[in-house]
């Protein structure tokens, strides 16, 4: 079988790229070019016919993942896929299965079955523990199940995988070199990794092996992304000589990924000082050759805990301007507990709120949205409003819970509203461009 960048490559127009195109409004010819170049991945796995589509890269909306899973402290496999299809209803676009506690192979095929979004993990997860259940030691872990168990997975139905390739021992040299960190290591599977390397003296297999993980990834059409397994947990960590390591070991892996037919995306931080984020990106960008770029937030500040969600929500913001594709959503619960579903609502929605907000400085043109509920809030027509904000409902009932005497106005300034007078003054002078027809019948 042959890839959606193989197809692309050969000049063939798939069924997933013409998706991609009419959801984007963009010509099919200009996805097709960018999924040959290795600029635009869509993770289609073909066992899953009715998962909905979605392309993430160049020239792209920035898209929005939600992350899910158990814990050693918490397996409810219904919460789970309420949690799923929270994620789904919300308008997340991908999806996150990250569970470490319960009957892994169970809970990884459940949500698969519950929701018809793209569905990712992290094999070294189960791998690990796996290995702890059966050892009583994750060190002890056969890299030949490894590679069994990312198969098993693949043919499940997962449509792309964190996979931790970019840690090696130049990398670990490179952390104890600088004497380790203030925020510590942060990624479980990469601190696994970390422990086995040392433990057993051996390079990462998943580096060693790297070609053997992309034959096996091609032959579901999966989307390898390049786990950031030694990314920054504290922003006095950022960009240090460990961090950059591993990134430039990823981007060279993406590049090798993508000539032997292998969809990539790199993974990014983390915790970066809001004047980093751009020159992170770049960095990515410049050394991977465009690939698409897949970021945890990043968290601009470590002082947040509890309203991580808003931390996060303005480096996304600053992400998606400068040019990241995916962006991986922050709950109020990071750093202190796992999200349950009012987490993950709230968690998708900021992050698709962050994403737009970055989306409308990065493409200008898309603008179009914000006139229209400028246009709609100037003229005091609120239904029309409400149907063109991101959340109708929770808006909806923000207004009903206080509802004003004048009914045109609201009750943030009564009888003293701007809009109200604002149009009385200036109805005689507003321009075609700036007029709405029939709008005016209701001032």
């Amino acid at each position: 079988m042959q890839t959606q960048l193989e197809l692309a490559k050969a000049g063939r127009l798939t069924p997933q790229i013409e998706s991609v195109a009419a959801q984007e409004d963009q010509e099919p010819e200009v996805i097709r070019r960018r999924v040959a170049a290795g600029k635009i991945v869509i993770p289609a796995h073909p066992g899953r016919p009715d998962q909905m589509i979605v392309g993430i890269g160049k020239g792209l909306r920035t898209k929005v993942n939600a992350s899910i899973g158990t814990s050693s402290d918490i397996v409810d496999i219904d919460l789970e896929i309420r949690k799923a299809r929270i994620a789904e209803a919300e308008g997340a676009d991908t999806l996150m299965e990250l569970s470490t506690g319960g009957d892994l192979n169970r809970i990884r095929r459940e949500i698969l079955d519950h929701s018809r979004l793209p569905v990712g993990n992290v094999p070294l997860y189960q791998a690990f523990c796996e290995a702890a259940r059966r050892y009583r030691n994750p060190n002890r872990l056969d890299p030949e199940f490894l590679f069994d168990l990312i198969e098993q997975q693949l043919e499940d139905g997962i449509s792309f995988m964190a996979i931790h390739c970019g840690i090696n021992r130049y990398t670990l040299e490179r952390l104890r070199n600088q004497g380790y960190r203030y925020g510590g290591l942060v990624s479980k599977g990469g601190t696994f990794m970390v422990s086995w390397m040392e433990y057993n003296r051996r390079e990462n297999p998943l580096y060693e092996q790297f070609d053997r993980v992309c034959a096996l990834l091609k032959r579901y059409d999966a989307v390898l992304s390049l786990g950031n397994g030694i990314r920054a947990g504290a922003i006095h960590d950022s960009h240090d000589r460990a961090q950059m390591a591993e990134m430039i070991i990823n981007c060279e892996l993406a590049e090798r990924g993508r000539a032997m037919g292998c969809q990539t995306m790199v993974e990014g931080p983390g915790h970066v000082p809001l004047n980093e984020i751009e020159g992170n990106i770049m960095l990515e960008k410049r050394m991977s050759g465009d690939a698409p770029y897949y970021v945890l937030g990043p968290l601009p500040a470590d002082s947040g805990a509890g309203y991580d969600h808003i931390t996060a929500a303005i480096g996304a913001a600053n992400s998606a301007r400068y040019g990241a594709d995916l962006i991986c959503y922050i709950t109020p619960a990071e750093h202190l507990a796992l999200p349950n579903e009012d987490d993950v609502r709230e968690g998708v929605r900021v992050t698709r709120l962050s994403a737009r907000i970055g989306d409308i400085a990065k493409y200008p043109e898309r603008r179009e949205l914000e006139k229209q509920v400028a246009l709609a809030r100037r003229d005091m027509r609120w239904e029309d409003h409400f149907e063109l904000l991101m959340f109708p409902a929770h808006a909806r009932e923000i207004r009903a819970s206080r509802t004003p005497e004048n009914q045109k106005t609201c009750t943030m300034c009564g009888d003293f509203c701007a809009m109200e007078r604002g149009a009385a003054l200036f109805e005689a002078s507003i321009s075609p461009e700036k007029r709405v027809p029939g709008a005016s019948d209701q001032l």
